[in-house]
């Protein structure tokens, strides 16, 4: 059986340096108590491993609220800015490891938002990036993630509009959308604000998944890039598997395949595709 990885699965800059700043806390942190607010990415063997070493999740702005001592990570998804300031508030220690192009995504919807743009983010609206971004975007902010909330856009024809992305949302989905959009004969101000690793990493995988038999996606259950990753490949490839770890492998079903093909999300640590590429390649 042939075995080919992608080059681009894994951990994409944002997210390994988002986890490096939480272990590097753990070193120097001495006594202090050190929290994430939400889970620092969308993996579960990474979470819990900070869980062994003494980090805690901070889930809601209430619960941040109670927090009165200790170092508080912001995760590579970004946050709104009441977080910032309710942990200003608490004279908590902030370490800020929010996504270098999350972070401008935030500069860019607070630039239009000032300047009068009605501002329209496509991406999933529960995902907690696009609730960030929300945060920055002012009160005239729209949220699309399919096609039939692009059709019942209706803003004043007379308003400015400036389209972002989700960073890791399908490009080929995100052209689409923005073409029912501009349609309307909107004053439409489109940036492109998937970021290159999101590119590359989802059309290597439609590729590899084109030329296999099988294709293997490993990613945490809630991580939005690993999902959309499963959804191109399983359009390329109808033996398409989305696997959290090397246990969730079914070897008998690739028991019929000379080629599988591996990718994984950008939450997903190098030793759980290593181990799943060494299992897969054993069988």
């Amino acid at each position: 059986m042939k075995v080919v990885v992608a080059e681009t699965a894994g951990f994409c800059f944002g997210v390994k340096r988002a986890v490096d700043k939480v272990y590097e806390q753990i070193e120097c942190a001495e006594v202090k108590k050190i929290y994430t607010y939400g889970p620092i990415i969308h993996n579960e063997e990474v979470v819990n491993d900070l869980a062994d070493k003494g980090v805690s999740i901070i889930e809601s702005k209430d619960e941040l609220r109670g927090v009165k001592e200790g170092i508080v990570i912001i995760r590579s998804h970004g946050v709104d800015k009441e977080v910032y300031d309710i942990a200003k508030e608490n004279n908590l220690q902030i370490v800020d490891a929010t996504c270098p192009f999350v972070l401008k995504i935030h500069k860019i919807v607070e630039k239009e938002k000032n300047n009068g743009s009605h501002i329209i983010i496509i991406g999933n609206k529960d995902h907690p990036e696009v609730q960030g971004i929300r945060g920055w975007s002012g009160e005239n902010t729209t949220i699309i993630g399919n096609e039939e909330e692009a059709d019942k856009l209706s803003v004043d024809p007379g308003e400015k509009i400036c389209i972002v992305s989700q960073t890791t949302f399908n490009y080929n989905k995100f052209k689409y959308l923005v073409e029912i959009i501009s349609k309307k004969s909107y004053d439409i101000n489109v940036l492109d604000t998937i970021c290159n690793a999101t590119h590359e990493r989802q059309a290597e995988a439609k590729k590899i998944a084109a030329n296999v038999d099988s294709m293997i996606v490993i990613g945490g259950k809630n991580s939005s890039n690993t999902q959309k990753l499963y959804e191109i490949c399983r359009k390329e490839c109808e033996k398409t598997y989305y696997i959290q770890t090397v246990e969730d492998i079914d070897l008998c079903e690739l028991q019929s395949s000379s080629c599988v093909g591996i990718t994984a999300g950008a939450s997903t640590p190098n030793n759980i595709i290593e181990e799943v590429h060494t299992n897969v390649r054993k069988f």
